[in-house]
């Protein structure tokens, strides 16, 4: 049963309207409710919601609770019940309801709309759908009536039943990331564990995310300034492989980039030393930015570096179960559930809640800012001292000094950096492989994985022939 609410407030709580709800202070006609319910239905089913909401007694520019005298029980053509009248011009049949509710001592009156189903719900004849928060005469979008026809056909697309552009994949680096976790996948069996194939058995886009080429371009940008008007100081690129690994490189350099500061306040006998962000909350916004991800848009994450925050965006907006006082409190409702129970396997996540919660209690709820496209955790920088401001105009200088000498800390030459990095990118890479891509001979190649070995940076789990490199 829907808690209707929480999902009150969360319209109440957006900048704008949505395609699936709309405010009204007041009564307006009849007709124009018969076209809410056509436009709301259908812009539900194309947004995967079970239901599409008008609330009376909100006002629709500013969002105030004002109250409503609407009486949804009244008469139209001086005998026929409201409720009557729409049933009666709706086609299909549509079960759509009114309820009451007080909200701070205030009338308000809720119309849910359940969902088209087969075929999109009609008023009057008419077709209608939501764009923003205007009522359009479907017809006039083929492109939306075309998505909306395929949606009521087969079912909302997905990573499982949408087909990967690419037919021809491989999938080394999985195998590997299984393998460095004590985790083994089979050949003949790993693709219908991993549902990696659609129903008509063609690689699905969670198989093309999971391969060794993802095709997914996924970006760490760092500005010099505080918006992206300020100077572009670099592009880090950790796409194009599996996605895990992708994961991986991505959190492995926001380590990198939460650089330590040195707080002598109150200092007795030793100065601490304190990050720049709490990289517990930085983990779980990106791996909840990659695990909610819409991939079937075509689009991916997006993690920005400014002088005092990160922002770190996934694309889609809460699920359509979800609500955000669910969300909050930790009540997760997957967007890609079959690579929520990957993250659950390989214990990169886990089913607790505790993610969300994480966050906000460093953070406060307002680092999380929602729309119907995509959502953003914002991560501020703690400075510490009177410098933090000038250290703050400087930090992309900062954080791309710190990248540029991470090797060099631990003592690594250029040739073991590139070797080191092949590794980690691919876990199955032979020696003759990296001999290729590195640009170095075989003997360097052999010295060269001999002192990261012995160095700990990598091991070898298994034979040399059919076993996998662990970096650590």
């Amino acid at each position: 049963m829907i808690d209707l609410k929480e999902i009150f407030f969360d319209c109440v709580s957006c900048s704008d309207e949505y395609e699936w709800f709309e405010f009204k202070s007041n009564h307006v006609s009849p007709d124009d409710i018969g076209t809410y319910i056509s436009a709301l239905s259908n812009s539900a089913a194309m947004l995967g919601r079970e239901d599409s909401y008008v609330f009376f007694g909100v006002d629709d520019k500013t969002h105030e609770i004002k109250g409503t005298t609407f009486n949804q029980n009244e008469s139209v053509n001086g005998n026929e019940p409201l409720q009557h009248y729409l049933a009666r011009q709706l086609s299909p049949s549509v079960a759509f309801y009114f309820e009451e509710m007080k909200i701070e001592g205030k009338r308000i009156v809720a119309l849910v709309i359940p969902a088209a189903q087969t075929v999109p719900t009609g008023y009057q004849d008419i077709r209608y759908i939501r764009i923003g928060s205007s009522r359009e005469i479907l017809s006039k979008y083929p492109q939306r009536e075309a998505k909306l026809f395929s949606v009521l056909t087969f079912g909302m697309p997905s990573i499982l039943t949408i087909e990967s552009k690419r037919q021809q994949l491989t999938f080394n680096q999985l195998f590997g990331y299984y393998g460095s976790k004590g985790l083994k996948l089979r050949d003949e069996t790993f693709e219908e564990n991993l549902d990696l194939r659609n129903k008509d058995g063609k690689y699905n886009l969670l198989a093309q995310l999971l391969s060794d080429n993802s095709q997914m371009p996924i970006r760490v940008a760092i500005f010099t300034g505080k918006t992206k008007a300020s100077k572009l100081y670099s592009v880090r690129e950790f796409g194009y492989q599996c996605l895990l690994y992708s994961l991986d490189e991505v959190l492995r350099y926001g380590d990198v980039i939460n650089i330590f500061q040195a707080d002598e306040r109150n200092r007795i006998v030793e100065r601490k030393e304190v990050r720049l962000f709490n990289m517990d909350a930085f983990r779980e916004a990106v791996i909840n930015a990659f695990l909610h991800n819409k991939w079937v848009d075509g689009n991916e994450p997006m993690i920005t570096v400014y002088s005092d925050r990160i922002e770190i965006l996934s694309r889609g907006g809460l699920a359509p179960l979800q609500t955000k006082a669910g969300f909050f409190c930790g009540h997760s409702v997957p967007v890609n559930e079959k690579l929520s129970e990957i993250f659950l396997q390989l214990h990169i996540s886990e089913k607790t809640g505790r993610g969300i919660p994480i966050i906000s209690s460093e953070y406060g709820e307002g680092a999380f800012d929602f729309s119907d496209n995509d959502i953003t955790v914002t991560i501020p920088f703690n400075f510490i001292n009177e410098m933090g401001d000038k250290v703050g105009d400087k930090v992309g200088n900062k954080v791309g000094n710190k990248v540029s000498n991470k090797t060099e800390k631990h003592g690594l030459n250029d040739s073991q950096t590139r070797v080191l990095a092949e590794i980690r990118n691919n876990p199955n890479i032979t020696k003759k492989e990296l001999a290729v891509v590195c640009h170095l001979g075989r003997t360097s190649i052999d010295n060269t994985v001999a002192v990261l070995k012995k160095r700990g940076f990598i091991e070898r789990v298994g034979s040399n022939k059919s076993g996998y490199w662990k970096a650590n």
